[in-house]
């Protein structure tokens, strides 16, 4: 603990009240008290004014006591001659090829002989310029002042001139007074924020430039009492301007020059450091040995050390209280960035005096900020500090201070930021390992399964150090037989109890992501393998059924990610990154390690686990990452036979459907053609489809035959012919069947159950739903075969047989999904016809053989109505049904995958694009469910044809209004109903689709409007004064008015006029506020009418002529096209 001073005590963890950002006030600093104007002068600096010890002490008496803080008093009121900033503009695109006449255009100056043009555009190194300019200060120091004070202001984007005659008579406040009138508010860019490499370069230039000049100048100059009396003057001056460009350009200098100024302080002490030993080594001698001229020597050099390093610490107290105390909470967060990163390096590199809690506490406090790059580099700064063990007593009390907030910013929205806690938290767990309780620990644990790739690994580091680390003290375990059980034995145990206790199922892929690169256990399969498959001894506990499904999981997915080299979904880049050779050479090796495991252990493995279907379903996938060649390299046709009979045996057993359906996909990965095991598993292959064929044969031929004897089947027939169509099906969509002519066979029940002649005698539903699935399987092999694989001579007559499958097929589809007996068979029918609409498109148009283009199948407008039924229906009707949130779950991605199939044939074209407009009017209703599909959606028929896509969104605002209008008693909508309001969100909503270019959208938002004029204005009432019926949809289609060009606002106001002429209101009735709304919006801009009023408004637009700021509104709105919708 730290010493007591004053017996008070310091709240570190609550930040200053005035840290709260504010909007930018007149003033932009928020500093407390005056700021110091005043030159530095030799006796200021020698510390002869002090009113206490140096380094930082103005809040010595309160250091342990409760921050009370002073309201913050307004902002002095400006002098006459200093101007306000002007608003910062956004900063325009410029074109690559003009960016270096643009960057000539913004140089500040032109005089080649100025230290800001020879930093900016000079290749010569930093060093020969600051020595340059050192020889002009040795020649006439005022004069090279004067360009040092000018390479400042020029570097702050000011143009403004320092002449030897402001100099002089001036104090640098009337200096920078003069500069700050001089300065170009045309523009609110500078240097250090202008865009591109040059503008970067001159930042780095620039930061370079102050360190190098204080360290050449370390010696003599910086004490000679006007360099750094006149440089710290007018920085301090600069930082304290209420021109943000000064204000940011002085504080990066400063905190440059501080830093610089602490390597100087630090070599100084160590400088001071060796002469006082030197001269105590001296001194002890015996009065014979002691040289009094070196005793003097060294007592002189360590008097003047002594009195550079009091000067060195003055100039940086006086700094610090004078520019960080200040700018460490300014309104801009550049220059709280730039703060919280010099001062991280003032710690690490000069603990001894500012590694203190007086300083510390800027950072604490600053982890509040509301700005992600600030929080990042107070983390950034504190994080090499608990690298070092020697510092650990130092951060003891700020570590216990700030420890919640610390543990807090883990979960932080930025992610950067979360990454840096993380590592914070680590560093914390091994210097001071009891300070983190143990629910500080489980929020870090939960951040193994983060969707964020880096926060899930930095929290899997967290874990590694505090819980999955071997120790000395392990002992070794044997197995029953008396196998050593291998190291990571322990550690897998943990790791498996670990996932069960996070009670996160199904997320195994992203815990083995988290770790398979910063802890070996996870590839672990040997150890895993020997768990699994190994009886335990005397002193281990025996791994329970979840266990042993767990570390399955576990290994299954490491063994997934190893052989792929892909992260999880969700946690892989958006941006597909091509790997290096090194990298795939890794996952090459990867893949063959685990082949060579897993090829011997895996056959036991299936036979220990092959009555547990979610286990088998795990380890049947493994052979799918196989290096196939490995069997016979290493000679394991046997262990190859060995997991074909096993594969053979669970097809013949199971009926889980996720483990036929992972067997079929082994049994095709196995059959990959040029392998080497392909012949020996194509025979297998065979066998196993032959042994399904034969039983559904055998079990429909028995159905059939009770059937025409009039028998009812019984539950074992029942179970039979399902389970064989069961098998029938699932391998059909793997492996193609057609060479067993099933298609007749299974169309035949499909056909019948189509047809509604004999309900009673149909197969059961579950089995039509799988020989609908496995026709679909049928028709695609057939297309791939008659593409791929048929001889010129036969095609012909493939195609035929092909397209007459295919229709009948369709036509019983169309029928099922139109009216099916059960909703699983009208699903499985709708799925069917979405994909072979997409499989049999005009892309087929494209093929070599004519014959093939026969093939292409166009839909109906019934078949299309069919299609949208079924949408409107199963996906948007509201079914409020108690069900688990599970099952919910599961209903909600049905339904998008509903969706989804019926929004690819909008997409690809191959239904209208209009078709889609029932669907749209759900974009914002549906918006949490849908509306990433359908927001996808209508950007791409945005692309297939403009005018057809705005009238697509008028058909589906017209659909809203006219069911609003059903719904209501007397026909009549009321604007005031929260209905209407939605209404108009969603038209506000499609206008945004449109995007920023008013010319490209031109032709389409003119056809939206006169199509929904027509619509308004064509049900015409009896009464020759009575406003239309449906004139309020003209306040739907005002949402689309912004879009229209000046010009092309008068085309649609004629338009309106022509169509209204003859029943314009004599009254201003509260039926045609509509129109009024609607004209006065279409009339802005116009000087040659007079808009038309009205005296009662419901609804009213702003005009936008009325505020600047409405235009600034509708870009930021449309930026990104159309931001997420949040109901």
């Amino acid at each position: 603990m730290m010493a007591r001073r004053g017996g008070k005590r310091i709240r570190m963890d609550d930040p200053p009240p005035e840290y709260e950002e504010q909007g930018d006030p007149p003033n932009e600093s928020v500093s407390d008290g005056d700021s110091p104007n005043k030159r530095m002068t030799r006796l200021r600096a020698r510390g002869g004014v002090r009113d206490k010890p140096p380094i930082i002490d103005d809040d010595e008496d309160d250091f342990f006591a409760p921050i009370v803080r002073k309201r913050k008093h307004p902002a002095p009121k400006k002098p006459p001659a200093e101007r306000r900033e002007r608003v910062e503009r956004p900063r325009k695109e410029h074109v690559e090829k003009e960016q270096e006449r643009i960057d000539i255009e913004r140089d500040v100056t032109t005089d080649e002989s100025s230290l800001y043009f020879i930093v900016r555009h000079s290749k010569l190194h930093i060093a020969t310029i600051v020595e340059d300019w050192i020889e002009q200060y040795k020649q006439n120091r005022d004069s090279a002042l004067i360009a040092l004070m000018q390479f400042f202001i020029n570097a702050s984007g000011c143009k403004g001139k320092i002449s030897e005659d402001m100099q002089h008579p001036m104090e640098h406040t009337a200096v920078i007074r003069k500069m700050t009138e001089e300065f170009d508010e045309e523009s609110g860019e500078y240097p250090l924020i202008m865009p591109g490499q040059q503008w970067k370069k001159f930042k780095m230039n620039f930061c370079e430039f102050v360190h190098t000049l204080v360290k050449h100048c370390q010696y003599s100059i910086i004490y000679d009492q006007f360099l750094m009396d006149n440089v710290i003057s007018l920085l301090t001056g600069l930082s304290d301007s209420q021109v943000r460009a000064f204000r940011h350009t002085a504080t990066l200098a400063a905190m440059k020059l501080m830093t610089a100024l602490v390597d100087v302080a630090l070599l100084v002490s160590n400088n001071f450091e060796n002469a006082a030993k030197q001269y105590e080594a001296e001194r002890v001698k015996s009065r014979d040995r002691r040289a009094s001229d070196r005793l003097e020597s060294l007592m002189a050099k360590r008097a003047e050390l002594e009195e550079n390093m009091d000067e060195i610490k003055n100039m940086l107290t006086y700094m610090f209280k004078s520019v960080f105390v200040h700018r460490y909470r300014d309104n801009l967060p550049d220059i709280r960035a730039i703060c919280m990163a010099e001062i991280g390096v003032w710690m690490e590199n000069y603990p001894q005096n500012f590694l203190d809690d007086s300083y510390l506490k800027y950072i604490g406090w600053t982890l509040h900020d509301k700005i992600g790059e600030v929080r990042l580099r107070c983390l950034q700064a504190l994080l090499p500090l608990y690298d070092k063990e020697e510092l650990k007593g130092k951060l003891e009390l700020f570590t216990s201070k700030f420890k919640d907030r610390i543990v807090a910013m883990t979960l932080d929205k930025e992610f950067e930021v979360a990454v840096h806690a993380v590592k914070l938290v680590i560093s914390i767990l091994k210097i001071h390992p009891d300070i983190l309780a143990d629910k500080d620990c489980e929020i870090v644990y939960e951040l193994v399964y983060s969707s964020h790739r880096g926060v899930a690994q930095a929290a899997a580091e967290f874990l590694n150090v505090r819980l999955f680390h071997l120790t000395a003290d392990m002992e070794e375990t044997k197995t029953k037989r008396g196998k050593l059980r291998l190291p990571n034995t322990p550690l897998i145990r943990d790791l498996v109890q670990f996932f069960i206790e996070s009670e996160l199922h199904e997320h195994g892929a992203y815990l083995v992501d988290s770790f398979i690169d910063n802890n070996p256990m996870v590839k672990d399969w040997e150890c895993m393998t020997d768990l699994l498959l190994e009886e335990p001894g005397p002193s281990e506990e025996v791994l329970d059924n979840k266990q042993e499904s767990t570390l399955i999981e576990i290994m299954v997915s490491s063994v997934k990610q190893s052989a792929t080299g892909e992260a999880p979904v969700g946690r892989a880049s958006n941006r597909k990154i091509s790997l290096s050779a090194k990298e795939l050479k890794a996952i090459q090796d990867e893949k063959i390690r685990l082949t060579e495991h897993f090829v011997i252990t895996l056959p036991p493995l299936l036979e220990k686990y092959q009555a547990d279907s979610e286990k088998l379903t795990n380890l049947l996938a493994v052979p799918q990452y196989f290096e196939l060649d490995i069997y016979t390299t290493n000679r394991q046709e046997a262990n190859l036979q060995a997991l074909l009979d096993k594969i053979s045996y669970i097809m013949t057993v199971h009926t889980d459907r996720d483990v036929l359906e992972t067997c079929a996909k082994t049994l095709e990965y196995l059959c990959t053609e040029g392998s080497a095991t392909y012949t020996r598993c194509d025979v297998a292959r065979s066998n196993i489809i032959d042994n399904a064929v034969n039983k559904y044969k055998d079990a429909i031929d028995d159905w059939r035959n009770l059937i025409a004897g009039e028998e009812l089947p019984n539950e074992d027939d029942i179970y039979n012919i399902t389970i064989s169509l069961k098998v029938v099906s699932i391998l059909y969509s793997s492996h193609n069947l057609n060479p067993w002519n099933l298609f007749d066979s299974l169309f035949q029940d499909v056909e019948e159950c189509q047809a509604k002649e004999n309900p009673g005698r149909n197969l059961p539903n579950e089995a039509l739903v799988y020989c609908i699935e496995a026709c679909y399987f049928s028709i695609s092999w057939g297309l791939y075969y008659v593409e791929n694989q048929c001889e010129s001579s036969q095609i012909t007559e493939a195609v035929k047989e092909l397209r007459s499958n295919l229709d009948k097929y369709m036509s019983a589809s169309f029928e099922l999904t139109r009216d099916g007996p059960t909703e699983q068979i009208q699903e499985a029918a709708y799925q069917s016809i979405c994909d072979l609409l997409i499989i049999f498109s005009d892309q087929l148009t494209r093929n070599e053989n004519p014959n093939v283009h026969t093939l292409q199948y166009k839909s109906t407008l019934d078949e299309q109505l069919v299609l949208n039924n079924f949408v409107q229906h199963y996906v948007f009707a509201l079914r409020q049904e108690d069900v688990q949130d599970e099952n919910r779950i599961m209903e909600l991605h049905k339904k998008r995958n509903f969706l989804a199939s019926y929004c690819k044939l909008v997409v690809y074209n191959i239904i209208p694009t209009k078709s889609a407009a029932s669907m749209f009017k759900y974009y914002v209703k549906c918006y949490n469910e849908y509306g990433d599909i359908i927001k996808a959606t209508l950007g791409k028929a945005r692309e297939i044809n403009k005018v057809n896509f705005a009238l697509t969104l008028l058909l589906s605002l017209i659909a809203v209004f006219k069911d609003l209008q059903n719904q209501s008693e007397n026909g009549t909508v009321s604007k005031n109903s929260h209905e209407f309001s939605d209404l108009k969100e969603l038209a506000k909503r499609f206008a945004l689709t449109f995007g920023f270019d008013a010319i490209k959208n031109r032709e389409p938002v003119i056809a939206l409007h006169r199509a929904g004029i027509l619509f308004a204005v064509g049900d015409v009432p009896d009464d020759p004064v009575a406003a239309p019926t449906r004139l309020l949809f003209l306040e739907v289609l005002n949402e689309f008015n912004h879009k229209l060009l000046k010009q092309d606002k008068k085309v649609i106001l004629n338009f309106l006029d022509r169509r209204l002429s003859p029943a314009m209101p004599s009254s201003r009735a509260e039926e045609w506020q509509p129109l009024a709304l609607y004209r006065n919006s279409l009339l802005h801009g116009e000087t040659d009418q007079a808009p038309v009023t009205a005296t009662k408004r419901a609804y009213a637009r702003k005009r936008r002529g009325d505020h600047d700021e409405e235009d600034d509104e509708d870009d930021d709105e449309e930026e990104n096209n159309d931001p997420d919708y949040r109901a």
